[in-house]
């Protein structure tokens, strides 16, 4: 394509340096369809005779036919999916040397990656909505069946396991936001800013955009072959959605082992050992926790790649795509499999339960009935957590006291407070909103189904 100006051809070597065909051969599709809006544009513009642009049009579909059917075989010698295209296209239809006209290979490839990156990530947003939905049903399921809560590692107050499940739905919910977000930035039409400049022909770059179901066309020729923010935007997401689903299985497998116990995985999500025969490995649990630096490196890749590169298109930006692909291969596979695991995830009450026999999990409880009692908060803290190492010493639980010891101990405690004393009714009087009590987790589900319904 360039022969013109080169005394000799391309070395074997360089050739095989330089050609991208095994990342962008699977966009074949898409830059079909980009190549059909703008002949199209050329014939409406007359640019092109209209019959020239018809005839162009008949044999591109001719070319995706056989891509299609797997009878197209690319050659690396044409360097990438766009020329290998063109080149058949000629051979098919010889006015298919007039395509290129007023197109530059690297509005090209802008457009013709936003059109295939697009469509990638609407199949993700779907998966993300039953991952969604998932996470509700469990919600659901398990609204009524108690669990400790933890921070630092440590059991902190009693919660609702739907509680739980409606935590990771506003984790996720929020990495749906920044999935549009990322779809919403890609959704400008590139064809037309030419090389870097533009064109001295009368295209119509609206007309184009249109075909393409793009917003519109991008404002500013250098900005558009120099910008992969769009792609900085899907790596941010696909990076933020990875950490959520690593800490979620990082709970799974915790919960999941003999010394907590409660939580039950689904066989057929999990393998066995070589050796052992009484192990059950929550290896895609594993798995994805360990795919998760993948992709947050795909994300750095590209910021590193273009930290220094100077206005307008270098070829570095050949090189964007590899961690494109890698990631948005590993996130698609990773929503399939964990929205199918987390579906039939079970969870052992009674084990759960188990943890928190000493209660002391409910010394908040206490300490905000003597504050309705008009004792100050931090004085109630100290009292309790002073009969809290009273009781450690001697080995006893909250429920194993005497309404004297309480009160020895605290002399505001009263037989009402007995009352509160377990892990049902700490969490069913923790009645306000966004909070664990089991009619605000009922309303939170609500909510839920409501916000993916929209």
């Amino acid at each position: 394509m360039w022969h013109g100006r080169f005394k000799h051809d391309t070395a074997k070597i360089v050739q095989d340096f330089t050609q991208s065909l095994d990342i962008d051969w699977r966009m074949a599709e898409a830059d079909i369809a980009g190549s059909i809006a703008h002949v199209r544009m050329l014939g409406k513009t007359g640019i092109l005779k209209q019959d020239e642009a018809s005839k162009i049009e008949i044999g591109l579909n001719k070319v995706l036919d056989e891509i299609k059917t797997g009878n197209f075989t690319p050659s690396e010698n044409l360097e990438d999916v766009h020329m290998n295209i063109e080149a058949r296209l000629t051979e098919i239809e010889p006015l298919g040397a007039k395509l290129h006209t007023a197109r530059s290979r690297n509005d090209q490839v802008a457009t013709t990656t936003r059109i295939y990156l697009r469509e990638r990530l609407n199949v993700l947003a779907e998966e993300l909505r039953e991952l969604l939905k998932v996470l509700i049903s469990n919600a659901e399921r398990h609204l009524n069946i108690i669990i400790p809560g933890y921070t630092h590692m440590q059991q902190a107050q009693p919660i609702s396991m739907g509680h739980y499940w409606l935590a990771w739905f506003e984790a996720f919910y929020r990495d749906n936001e920044k999935l549009k977000f990322a779809l919403n930035s890609l959704n400008e039409c590139p064809l037309g800013a030419g090389a870097l400049a533009g064109s001295t022909l009368p295209i119509d770059r609206e007309f184009t955009s249109e075909l393409l179901n793009f917003a519109g066309p991008t404002r500013n020729s250098l900005d558009t072959v120099a910008n992969r923010d769009y792609m900085t935007d899907y790596h941010y997401f696909a990076s933020v959605l990875m950490i959520h689903f690593s800490r979620l299985c990082n709970d799974l497998i915790t919960w999941n082992t003999q010394e907590f116990a409660f939580i039950v995985l689904p066989d057929e999500f999990c393998t066995g050992s070589s050796m052992m025969p009484q192990k059950k490995n929550p290896d895609v649990l594993e798995l994805t926790r360990g795919k998760t630096g993948q992709v947050i490196g795909n994300l750095i890749d590209l910021l590193i790649n273009l930290k220094g590169l100077p206005m307008t298109y270098n070829r570095d930006l050949q090189e964007d795509k590899r961690g494109l692909w890698a990631s948005l291969d590993t996130i698609e596979n990773v929503i399939k499999i964990m929205k199918d695991l987390l579906s039939k995830v079970d969870v052992d009450e009674k084990a759960a339960l188990s943890g928190l026999e000493k209660g002391y999990s409910l010394a908040t409880d206490v300490a905000e009935y003597l504050v309705m009692k008009g004792v100050p908060f931090r004085e109630a803290h100290l009292k309790v957590g002073r009969l809290v190492g009273w009781c450690i010493e001697r080995d006893l639980a909250f429920d194993e006291l005497t309404l004297k010891q309480w009160q020895e101990n605290i002399p505001e405690t009263d037989e009402e407070m007995l009352k509160i004393l377990s892990p049902r009714e700490s969490v069913r009087r923790r009645n306000v909103y966004g909070a664990t009590g089991f009619s605000q987790v009922q309303r939170q589900i609500d909510e839920a189904k409501a916000r993916v319904k929209e």
